[in-house]
């Protein structure tokens, strides 16, 4: 049985967890692929609402064994505090698989990461200032601590002394800040060994095993595809890879295994942090945009900034990604807008660019050039069928499909799991 992929399509928080929630039924495992805490999900079912960070959206599915792949950073101490809230709310979360082979966030990359965010002044890039780019700066270069580490404490001790030479004098001589204690940091990690064992496997094995027995893997990636490090809008992007090439990688499942890539699209566009946004509403509608779609941060709270569909970043996720099929989502948001502007191009200097420009600094100058639509009044968050959406709802849809390069296979239209209109089968492998 082929492994699917999950991704977000724009800057992330495009509700990635709502999808994978409403395919968990049908999944066998669900893996998250990559990034940190710094990423989340909101999960809403019935009158309950989930926020999730580090734990595969798979959790709330009683069928399904959620795993965390050796692409993710792990902060011990947000893990282990997730699952106890997770476990306080009656959940189940024994099922849950760590891969040995994750990085731990420790408390000297979380001081790292604040101090030198701040450091930067306005030249910052958004940080969540919770440590994961120097956990994958420590692991590119070779001096990471991995979930394995717990198990031996000398190791351990050797690697977090090793990491604190340079890392001490950075501190003390650069920012003005005291060093760091090896003792306390080494004691505060085997803190939490005896909670990571019961957990801790070789996952590559596991889905492998899995899919062979003919099981249904899916993948979820955190963050979205243009805070991809190598395809994002570097510099302002995430550490890690949120593309579906990344999880390969970032579970140890083989390209070949995949047949199925599915992008989640919101339908306008929204992006938390620095960098370029062309589509950038800083009026009214972008506040209201905001207000009704509920747009702050799962993880950090920060409100997101928002703006209307932009179809070249969509063509872009559809060609990097890989995407057989978009998951449309919040399109109950955009109900009472009169005229609805999608970005169908950019124009640069006098030039207009179909696809994303090949440069930071292009983008940074692009401006949007809008095709507007006819909005609708009606309510759509009872429809369950393309039929039961206004008839401008279902042009607007349409529209989207036809510009973005991928068909739409699935609409949310409000935040409950059963708010979806499904079109097409997301788990038809054939």
């Amino acid at each position: 049985m082929p492994a699917i992929v999950l991704v977000g399509s724009q800057w992330g928080d495009e509700g990635k967890g709502k999808a994978t929630d409403l395919l968990g039924s049908r999944v066998d495992y669900v893996v998250r692929y990559q990034g940190g805490n710094n990423a989340g999900h909101t999960v809403v079912i019935g009158d309950q609402r989930f926020a999730l960070h580090l734990l595969p959206s798979g959790i709330l599915t009683p069928s399904v064994i959620p795993v965390i792949g050796n692409g993710v950073v792990i902060d011990p101490a947000v893990l282990m505090a997730e699952i106890a809230g997770l476990t306080d709310r009656g959940i189940d979360t024994s099922r849950l698989v760590v891969s040995a082979n994750a990085h731990l966030i420790t408390s000297y990359h979380v001081t790292l990461d604040k101090v030198t965010e701040r450091f930067l002044g306005k030249a910052k890039i958004g940080t969540t200032g919770r440590g994961i780019g120097p956990t994958y700066s420590d692991k590119v270069a070779r001096i990471g601590i991995r979930v394995q580490d717990l198990f031996d404490p000398s190791i351990l001790r050797q690697k977090v002394e090793g990491a604190l030479v340079g890392k001490n004098q950075v501190l003390v001589k650069v920012y003005n800040r005291r060093a760091l204690d090896a003792d306390v940091i080494v004691d505060e990690l085997l803190s939490y060994a005896d909670s990571f064992r019961p957990l801790v496997a070789d996952t590559s094995l596991l889905l492998n095993q899995a899919l062979d027995a003919g099981k249904v893997v899916l993948l979820e990636g955190g963050q979205g595809t243009l805070l991809d490090i190598d395809h994002g809008t570097y510099p302002f992007v995430t550490s890690s890879n949120p593309t579906a090439g990344g999880a390969c990688s970032g579970s140890g499942i083989g390209p070949t295994r995949i047949n199925r890539v599915i992008g989640i699209l919101k339908a306008y566009t929204t992006r938390v942090g620095s960098g370029p946004f062309p589509t950038e509403l800083l009026d009214d509608d972008g506040e209201r945009l905001r207000t009704i779609g509920g747009e702050r941060g799962t993880t950090t709270g920060r409100p997101r900034r928002c703006g209307w569909f932009d179809a070249p970043i969509a063509r872009f996720a559809t060609r990097v990604n890989g995407l057989t099929d978009t998951f449309l989502t919040k399109l109950d948001v955009l109900t009472g807008f009169e005229r609805i502007p999608v970005c169908v191009a950019y124009e640069i200097d006098g030039t207009r660019y179909e696809e994303l420009p090949m440069t930071q600094t292009e983008f940074h100058h692009a401006r949007p050039i809008y095709e507007v639509l006819p909005g609708w009044s009606e309510d759509c968050s009872q429809a369950r069928t393309m039929e039961d959406l206004p008839a401008n709802a279902r042009s607007y849809v349409q529209f989207l499909e036809d510009i973005s390069g991928t068909r739409i296979s699935a609409i949310g239209v409000g935040q409950d799991r059963t708010a979806t209109i499904s079109r097409y089968d997301l788990l038809d492998t054939q």
